[in-house]
């Protein structure tokens, strides 16, 4: 088939793969780029396969860069924009299920395309929108199927982290995993845990934040791979109620992981414990700390203004969020409105500081004055005191004297 109109990403490109063919080279457009465009999804950037070897690329082009030129690709700089031309390639043996022991440069798009994980993604397009289409691709693009190229077995052993593409395409794109594919994927599962945990972590992320994470996630169950995920050999019985909610999509990553966590029944400590095992930022660590807590606190009771001080507004909406699929949610914007409502957000905004205390007091530095500072901005934010200087200074005051007393 031939796409007629192509996205300006393309247009933009049609120069690159003009020059590379002028020289007597094939060139096209190959994988995601294609897929998506066929699927109407907006496009990030192209990607480009070549049978020119990346020497032969490089005197092409007047400014380029040797990306990763070991495993033939080459970033050609063109009109402020970048762009990515890999050569045609073949990989020998992947003795650790991820990369090749050794990858050879060929000339034939058929022997690149076969190599590739999946049937939508061993796509390729030339300049003028012509799809070449040797595995079917554009069938399984129709019936909404994840198929692997060729034996899934031997995909899967090449490059175990395919395993996780493959569920978590099908939670992005709201495809079925075909039979075949996901028995391999029960037969090999457990050479997931050949694959850097960050690898994993970014597929699982991008799972659970698809256009209906359900399909992935029962995918992800049937087929046992979350056995050998980290810490998750145990959480069979949080992906089978996540399977039972209604439809449902998330947002935010902060959101799906404090999902997990409060499903999982995790305390602040063992949810920390789990997010430090999949190579989370501590920044993430922090805010799920926050978002769990938030969630744990609405249990019991109605928040505080000192709750949800303390969470600050996106933890509440990540909470919110989290809420939302267990059908606990509120209307975000009124949770918003609410939050804005608070005398101060930070402490920064306090009508003093430690340095006006030890002057106005004219007390020496202590421990003291940070316990009287979290005082007065507890009585602020819970509107017992209005964020004055001078009605604070008093409290102060006031404070000071009934400790010593």
């Amino acid at each position: 088939m031939r796409i007629q109109k192509l996205p300006h990403q393309f247009q933009s490109a049609k120069v690159i793969l003009q020059r590379i063919q002028d020289a007597g080279f094939e060139a096209y457009f190959v994988g995601g780029c294609v897929r998506d465009t066929l699927l109407g999804v907006p496009l990030h950037d192209v990607d480009i396969a070549t049978s020119a070897y990346p020497q032969e690329v490089k005197q092409l082009f007047k400014k380029t860069i040797d990306t990763g030129i070991e495993h033939g690709t080459v970033t050609v700089m063109d009109h402020g924009r970048a762009y990515e031309i890999t050569t045609f390639r073949t990989e020998s043996a992947y003795q650790d299920f991820r990369r090749p022991d050794k990858v050879e440069f060929v000339r034939s798009l058929a022997e690149d395309l076969k190599r590739r994980d999946l049937t939508i993604n061993a796509l390729a397009m030339d300049v003028n929108g012509q799809v070449i289409d040797l595995f079917a691709g554009l069938a399984d693009l129709k019936n909404r199927v994840i198929r692997a190229v060729g034996d899934p077995h031997e995909r899967f052993h090449e490059d175990a982290l395919r395993m996780m593409r493959t569920v978590r395409f099908a939670s992005k794109l709201d495809f079925k995993v075909e039979d075949s594919t996901l028995a391999a994927i029960a037969e090999n599962a457990e050479l997931l845990q050949k694959i850097a945990v960050e690898r994993i972590y970014v597929e699982w992320t991008k799972l659970l934040l698809g256009k209906n994470p359900q399909r992935g996630l029962a995918a992800f169950f049937k087929t046992g791979l979350y056995q050998y995920c980290p810490l998750f050999f145990d959480k069979g019985k949080v992906l089978k109620q996540l399977l039972q909610f209604p439809a449902f999509t998330l947002q935010t990553e902060e959101g799906a992981w404090t999902l997990f966590c409060f499903l999982s029944g995790l305390s602040l400590r063992t949810a920390t414990k789990l997010l430090k095992a999949w190579k989370s930022s501590n920044e993430m660590l922090k805010t799920v700390q926050k978002t769990l807590r938030i969630l744990q606190i609405e249990q019991e009771k109605k928040l505080t203004s000192w709750d949800e001080y303390q969470a600050g507004l996106d933890c509440l909406l990540y909470a919110n969020e989290a809420a939302t699929v267990m059908g606990k949610g509120k209307n975000a914007a009124a949770i918003a409105q609410h939050y804005e409502r608070l005398p101060i957000k930070t402490r920064h905004e306090l009508a003093i500081n430690g340095g006006d205390l030890l002057h106005f007091l004219a007390i020496k530095p202590s421990p003291y004055i940070g316990q009287l500072l979290d005082q007065l901005e507890r009585a602020v934010v819970s509107g017992q005191l209005p964020n004055e200087r001078q009605v604070l200074l008093q409290a102060a005051v006031t404070a000071q004297q009934n400790h010593l007393e």
